[in-house]
């Protein structure tokens, strides 16, 4: 096995973002092998240590976000606390902050006065509406913000009110699109010859509305608004969630004609395919309502192991609706690696989601586990050349 740290291994990364988008970007970066330092206030930490679900008063969303991070313990707030800041900054490749716009700035710790400290450092920037606009310096939070982007208006069914993610969709997304830009920004620096770093932010509700293509086509070009309506409404038919003969629920899909003729045999249906009102996707859509009962008719008399196995043989896209016990006793998941074990102080051992993507040659994994508060804050600051009569003076002073 390749014991390699990950693509990003010899990338310094500073994290000074709380809960959930911006830890997340540095979370998915400390994967694929960057060291990320995680900067957090003296005494109170980052806010993510403090929520749910718990075990033993102990927070257990904590271990999966914050594996592969170092935790120091600075009030940037405190004339001393910036200039240790800046000093952790001069070999640092990325800082990611979510403060709201202006915040830093107001501290002496912009852009413009950190890159004259460190000309290279990529700056990631994650908040509420972005840094520009009127709606700029108004507080941002992940559920409002899904409700911004539209994406909260197209949840559940019409004879309801919208529904928002059960979790916290839109802050992990945004994560992602935010580490996206984050290394795309390395490599500009880098391999495109620049050896400059450079801003790169985004609002929260933007990552979702990048994956509305569709409604934005849609509305300008059609004038139509679409409404609320379960699975894929208005792309594709037959799609929904089913009942199968015993009980169990599960979701299908048929996006493009070839799978539409695969379920139309494995239905031992072929004569639809050549029937008028189902030739094209087009005219199944127009006729959703009876194809829909005769899709929900045959899976109502398959039980779903049984289903799953025919449906399979024929190459129709289709999966039973999992809970995490599932997902825990699932083949694909173990083989995948998807869960994996990490140490912890005082649980003794937790499961947390495994390293994704897969690198053949540079594989991502986890190095340590989540830090507790401050855990780090010597071995950082004696790095930076911090005596320890110094470093001693600093707690005393609540620096660190």
């Amino acid at each position: 096995m390749n014991l390699s740290n990950g693509p990003l291994t010899g990338i310094r990364i500073v994290d000074a973002s709380t809960v959930l988008a911006a830890p997340f970007a540095a979370s998915l970066l400390g994967d694929m092998g960057a060291e990320v330092i995680k900067v957090e206030l003296p005494q109170t930490g980052d806010p993510l240590r403090g929520l749910g679900p718990y075990k033993e008063e102990e927070p257990l969303r904590w271990p999966g976000m914050s594996r592969n991070k170092q935790s120091l313990t600075l009030d940037i707030r405190q004339k001393e606390g910036q200039e240790i800041f800046k000093d952790l900054l001069k070999d640092a490749d990325i800082l990611i902050e979510n403060f709201r716009p202006n915040t830093l700035e107001r501290w002496g710790l912009g852009y413009e006065e950190l890159k004259q400290v460190n000309p290279k450092l990529v700056m990631a920037r994650q908040s509420g509406y972005g840094q520009t606009g009127p709606y700029a310096e108004k507080a941002g939070f992940g559920t409002p913000a899904t409700a911004f982007s539209g994406y909260t208006y197209l949840q559940g069914f019409s004879d309801r009110h919208p529904v928002s993610p059960a979790f916290s969709l839109m802050d992990y997304i945004s994560g992602v699109f935010l580490a996206l830009g984050s290394v795309s920004a390395l490599y500009n620096r880098d391999a495109g010859g620049t050896g400059q770093g450079q801003v790169v932010e985004l609002g929260l509700y933007e990552a979702m509305f990048r994956m509305m293509d569709f409604l934005v086509a849609e509305y300008d070009q059609l004038g139509k608004v679409r409404e609320r309506a379960p699975m894929l409404h208005g792309h594709s038919s037959p799609a929904g969630t089913y009942r199968t003969k015993d009980h169990h629920w599960v979701v299908l899909v048929c996006s493009t004609q070839r799978t539409w003729e695969r379920l139309a045999k494995a239905m031992e249906r072929e004569e639809l395919i050549e029937c008028q009102r189902y030739r094209t996707n087009a005219d199944r859509m127009e006729n959703d309502e009876e194809l829909q009962e005769i899709v929900s008719d045959f899976i109502s008399l398959n039980n779903r192991d049984e289903l799953q196995q025919k449906l399979d043989r024929f190459g129709v896209p289709i999966s039973p609706i999992m809970n995490i016990k599932d997902i825990f006793e699932n083949e694909q998941y173990q083989a995948r690696e998807n869960i994996l074990e990490v140490d912890h102080p005082r649980l003794g051992k937790v499961k947390v989601p495994g390293i994704v993507p897969k690198f053949s040659e540079t594989p991502g994994r986890i190095r340590h586990r989540a830090p507790d508060l401050g855990e780090h804050t010597e071995i950082i600051l004696k790095r930076l050349g911090y005596s320890e009569e110094r470093i001693t003076k600093l707690k005393e002073s609540g620096v660190v």
